[in-house]
């Protein structure tokens, strides 16, 4: 070894906890190689405009036509989901949990806060994103964060957003024991690429992270003297390479820096001391960037859902997983056909004895000089046309096993049926979307609850948050402190859960009013108790539409205004008129 390597790995100085962690993150990385190929190949197969691209490339057709069947089921999934999620206004509620946390108007401000910041920080675009993972990869990782987003100008300083914030994380970033039992309690780490402008920004806006300034310091020196070295003593000294960057020359010049954040409890080699629920960041796989005790209340800041959960092991599969060679299978059918229909309009040609030289075209003159010449088209093979009535089972069988309903789409499955009766039919038919939907709606009820956990740590002075009057249906505008939104309870999305027990529920009521049994039960019912379910749950409560016999009133009110406009007119119609006399 030469001078120059040993004096780059003496400069190197890697700290032993930092060296762990970057072992630990290569070995959980390559044991889920097969995995990330599987979902390269899937990713291929959504997005592909041929199949010169997927694996149906090594196919010998002519033709390379793909039929994006796993892409529409892709895109129907995601449109259901979200609109499930957010299929109102109403899509959030606080469940208290003793008896002070259950006031009313505590709960209207913790709702009325986090549906302010969600909008604020854009929280529905990222769980759009976070469904695409769901739905792509079977998998979906979401971290939140806290953020200062300030601007600060000569003469004042301009908010542009402070609060929690949710961000999706990557699945190829993000590592863990997949034979673990729970993400939450599992030691896991997640990979994120920065300029070292951005970490030092990080450290000036969110002087929450903890960050050692020394160790970008040291980043920065480190950089600054290797540049001196060789590029070919460079490669010596390391025998690693880093995601996405090629060779380590490659990196050291690219001005980006990896960071490795572990999550979890780890035992420190170096100095022997066990960390129990830590977050330990780590730059360039060498130096320790923060050492903290994880300051989350709730098991930390990040959650993973998978679309197919496996018995032993927290990598799940999605729904377009196995449906990879079903896709595969359709191009190759659809092709088939194509190349077969190339050859019945331009066949390949047996030349029997001798045949002047010719070219297969319309018009064209074939010379046969011996009298037992003859050229012959050769006649495709005919069950290659009869492959369609194939695809369109494969495609259909598609759909059934992703659980994508096909009344979602509009298509109504034949014959006659009451209303009652196709509602029926779509609750059934929905089950295993409805099942998806509620996984991954509990997924987001631990980030929202998280979300308000890091609100609460964070919060500094007062916010003016927006909400709906109750009594007049109008925007109001209020000032919150830390208290207002501190009290024991959860946040739970009940968007997905509205969304069906309301079709549920008011299909269901119209059937047993419109039957014998509404007759017999109708002198039992009270109908203001019913006025009111029916404003819950279709979200008129917030407007003031129902009220205890307020229609009674109104009409009241109406006929004593129409009584006194009619003694008016009375009165006009006695009066005598001057001019007239």
């Amino acid at each position: 070894m030469t001078t120059k390597v040993q004096e780059i790995l003496d400069l190197q100085d890697k700290n032993a906890l930092a060296g762990t962690i970057a072992n630990l993150y290569t070995d959980w990385d390559q044991k889920r190689m097969e995995k990330v190929e599987e979902w390269k190949e899937l990713r291929n197969y959504i997005y592909a405009t041929d199949t010169r691209t997927t694996t149906n490339a090594k196919l010998p057709w002519k033709n390379s036509t793909t039929i994006p069947k796993i892409c529409q089921i892709n895109d129907n999934l995601l449109a259901n989901y979200n609109s499930a999620l957010f299929s109102n206004d109403n899509w959030l509620r606080w469940e208290a949990e003793d008896y002070e946390s259950a006031d009313k108007e505590k709960a209207e401000v913790i709702e009325d806060y986090v549906k302010t910041k969600a909008r604020e920080s854009n929280l529905e675009r990222e769980v759009e994103k976070l469904l695409y993972d769901y739905v792509q990869y079977g998998n979906a990782f979401a971290e939140v964060i806290y953020v200062n987003d300030i601007n600060d100008q000569e003469d004042e300083t301009i908010v542009r957003y402070r609060g929690a914030k949710l961000r999706r994380i990557s699945p190829y970033d993000m590592v863990f024991n997949p034979v673990a039992n729970d993400f939450k309690e599992t030691p896991k780490i997640a990979r994120y690429v920065k300029s070292i402008g951005e970490l030092e920004n990080d450290i000036q806006e969110r002087p929450d992270l903890e960050y050692d300034i020394k160790a970008i310091n040291k980043l920065k020196s480190y950089r600054e003297t290797i540049g001196a070295y060789r590029m070919e003593d460079v490669h010596k000294a390391e025998g690693f390479m880093l995601d996405g960057f090629g060779n380590y020359a490659d990196y050291i010049q690219s001005g980006y820096v990896e960071v490795l954040e572990f999550d979890g409890s780890l035992h420190d080699l170096q100095t022997g001391e066990f960390l129990k629920d830590y977050i330990v960041t780590v730059l360039d796989r060498k130096w320790i960037l923060r050492k903290v005790k994880n300051p989350s209340w709730l098991r930390g800041n990040k959650a993973h859902v998978a679309w197919r959960e496996r018995p032993d092991n927290l990598y799940g599969m999605g729904p377009l997983d196995n449906l990879v060679g079903m896709q595969y299978r359709i191009d190759h059918l659809e092709n088939l056909k194509a190349d077969a229909l190339d050859l019945t309009i331009h066949p390949p040609i047996k030349r029997v004895g001798e045949v002047e030289d010719f070219v297969w075209r319309p018009g064209e003159q074939i010379e046969i000089p011996d009298s037992d010449g003859d050229v012959v088209p050769m006649p495709p093979n005919a069950a290659a046309f009869q492959v369609n009535n194939e695809i369109a089972y494969l495609e259909a069988m598609m759909e059934s096993m992703a659980g994508a309903p096909r009344e979602a789409m509009g298509i109504r499955s034949p014959g006659e049926k009451t209303a009652f009766e196709i509602q029926q039919l779509q609750n059934a038919a929905g089950r295993i979307f409805q099942d998806k939907i509620r996984r991954f709606e509990k997924f987001l009820e631990d980030l929202l609850n998280t979300f308000l956990e890091v609100s609460r740590r964070n919060f500094d002075g007062k916010e003016a948050i927006r909400g709906i009057d109750q009594a007049y249906g109008a925007q109001r505008f209020q000032d919150v402190t830390k208290e207002d939104i501190t009290a024991k309870g959860k946040l739970r999305p009940i968007g997905s859960r509205h969304f069906a027990q309301q079709a549920q529920f008011l299909q269901n009521v119209q059937g047993v009013f419109n039957s014998p049994i509404g007759q017999m039960i109708q002198p039992h019912i009270q109908t203001a108790k019913l006025a009111n379910l029916v404003s819950d749950f279709l979200g008129w409560d917030k407007y003031g539409i129902i009220g205890s016999n307020a229609g009674i009133a109104e009409q009241a009110d109406q006929a004593t205004l129409i009584d006194e406009l009619q003694g008016q007119v009375d009165m006009q119609k006695l009066t005598p008129n001057p001019l007239e006399e």
